[in-house]
């Protein structure tokens, strides 16, 4: 048996990269998967379903969410993977630049988890998985903005494993921290940087989206049955 089948999984962020990698990852192993972007969705797999959405815009996402429990009933595990990056030193970044990636790496996974958890929590049942960063957990020069988003997101990933089980629901809420993997966003940084971040793995290599989708597959599944409020690192053993 497929290891999420008859799960409803909804993935932001789900148009490249990361998100597509997991959604297409749960849609291999059964589930029906909504990946969420602002840019069109394509995908091969009959039972992943395309929504275009903004994690800043709260009507909208109340409209989706009502939406999809209209469709399906439920929502089993939800990813909240959409996120940007607008680097820049402290001195030199702009308002623009910090309000921007709060908004949509750090308050947008509230805006999706705000309504999303509390249903899990009635169901009795769930799995929230928050894609972090290995920059949430050690700083990186250039983006103040950005790991202080992927550092409140394992704030939020531990005080929702306690909030959304407190009255004994089995919901689980647990974050991934990625290192640096080979997707579009990393094609703005010169090859040269590349490899010196390769150099700062233990396994002098860069990861692959699938990698983390392996990673988010286990814990949506059963097979993660009892790991909550914990933050998983998959970086190749990399030390910024």
């Amino acid at each position: 048996m497929k290891r999420l089948e008859g799960k409803i999984a909804v993935v932001t962020g789900g148009a490249k990269g990361l998100g597509e990698a997991i959604a297409i990852r749960y849609a291999e192993e059964g589930a029906t998967v909504i990946a969420c972007d602002m840019s069109k969705l394509s995908y091969q797999h009959d039972n992943v379903v395309g929504y275009l959405l903004n994690v800043t815009d709260t009507a909208a996402i109340q409209a989706f969410f009502d939406d999809v429990i209209k469709t399906y009933g439920k929502i089993d595990i939800l990813v909240n993977n959409a996120g940007i990056t607008r680097d820049a030193m402290t001195r030199k970044m702009t308002d623009e630049q910090w309000n921007l990636v709060l908004d949509v790496n750090l308050k947008g996974v509230f805006n999706m988890t705000r309504l999303i958890g509390p249903h899990m929590e009635v169901n009795g049942q769930g799995a929230i998985i928050n894609i972090s960063s290995v920059v949430g957990l050690f700083g990186n020069i250039g983006q103040a903005n950005y790991a202080a988003t992927k550092a409140g997101v394992i704030g939020l990933t531990k005080t929702w494993a306690k909030e959304f089980a407190r009255k004994g629901a089995n919901v689980r809420v647990n974050a991934i921290a990625p290192g640096y993997i080979m997707t579009d966003i990393l094609k703005t940084i010169p090859q040269d940087l590349l490899d010196q971040f390769a150099q700062l793995t233990m396994l002098k290599r860069l990861g692959q989206p699938h990698e983390i989708a392996n990673a988010a597959l286990f814990l949506a599944s059963d097979e993660s049955s009892y790991v909550t409020g914990h933050t998983l690192s998959v970086n190749g053993g990399m030390r910024l």
